[in-house]
């Protein structure tokens, strides 16, 4: 392309955009159709200099020219109160209901396996004396041990809080990281269900696992869930690098990318809930049966919220994306 030639046939398009943009607050009707159109065509332009004579003075106005169009055509728009409402009522439970197909058969295989390791630990007291000696595994296990006291070893307000962290940054890593073929992922979900599998064992072992089950059941159904979900996602995310669909591969990853960060920040909020259960319900005094049946109707009303408002929210075209006027312009492709 002769960019000379291309600059002359096309200046006076250019500057007559920069002369609507300089009074867009007084256009006609005609004036504001033309804006649109020349916003179109210099959109065009942009992606055919940066593909051909990439000028870097051209291409620095045209992309001011462009981003400042896109301003007048789209409106700016300053999210507050009405957009968190929008998350937590649509896109959140959306995104979470879309990625059930992941995440739900890798709770029930992370379970199952979380399972197997604590029977065999249980049923092999050689497996046991490797993990540790026979008198710390008495003082872990036993009433009053490690396993119980370790709800209750911190003011409650400072232990949620921690526990908050903690579970935020390995969903964090899940969602984040799932990118790198989800193998961040499957260490994450190993990490867990071993260490779910290493409790179920030596408090079986020891005859404690109800003492072990009322321990970890009130907080650990939707903590669980949570780290399923991001897991679900991430590896989701990782099957987009090997197989992106109809979709190009740098679409899918960007479409799924931003539905995977707006995930952080919803199972953020699941996550405070849940480290408030166990640093406030796990220890309490309540009845065995009632701290489990907290966790329960906890468990059960997130998954009313996925189940029925996600599924609402899905059907209604919601994707948990950002809205179509927070994305960045995706430019024409030039012949």
């Amino acid at each position: 392309m002769d960019l000379d030639v291309f600059v002359a046939a096309h200046r006076y398009e250019w500057d007559r955009l920069e002369a609507l943009l300089r009074r867009r607050n007084r256009l006609t009707g005609e004036e504001a159709d033309e804006l649109v159109v020349l916003y179109q065509r210099t959109a065009t332009h942009l992606s055919r200099v940066q593909s051909s004579a990439p000028d870097p003075a051209l291409v620095g106005r045209l992309t001011t020219l462009v981003a400042r169009a896109r301003s007048a055509v789209t409106g700016a728009r300053t999210p507050g109160w009405r957009d968190a409402l929008h998350f937590f009522t649509s896109a959140f439970p959306a995104a979470v209901y879309r990625s059930r197909h992941w995440w739900v058969p890798t709770a029930l295989i992370s379970i199952a396996v979380g399972a197997l390791i604590g029977w065999w630990i249980a049923r092999n007291p050689h497996v046991q004396s490797a993990i540790a000696s026979p008198d710390y595994l008495r003082e872990l296990t036993r009433p009053g041990g490690e396993y119980e006291a370790y709800y209750s070893s911190h003011p409650a307000a400072s232990f949620a809080a921690e526990v908050w962290t903690n579970n935020a940054m390995a969903t964090g890593i899940c969602l984040v990281f799932g990118v790198f073929l989800g193998l961040p992922v499957l260490y994450v979900l190993a990490t867990n269900m071993l260490n779910l599998g290493v409790g179920i064992g030596l408090m079986g072992s020891a005859g404690r696992l109800d003492t072990f089950l009322g321990l970890i059941l009130p907080h650990g159904l939707l903590e669980l869930t949570a780290v399923f979900i991001a897991a679900g996602t991430g590896l989701r995310l990782g099957w987009t690098v090997i197989d992106p669909g109809p979709r190009p591969r740098r679409t899918a990853l960007a479409e799924e990318g931003r539905s995977a960060i707006g995930m952080a920040l919803g199972l953020t909020a699941v996550l405070f809930v849940s480290g408030a259960l166990e640093a406030f319900v796990t220890p309490s005094g309540l009845p065995t049966w009632a701290r489990i049946g907290i966790g329960v109707i906890v468990e059960l009303l997130f998954l009313a919220y996925v189940y029925v408002i996600g599924r609402r929210a899905a059907l209604a075209g919601e994707t948990g994306d950002l809205e179509s006027s927070d994305r960045s312009d995706a430019l024409p492709t030039a012949a």
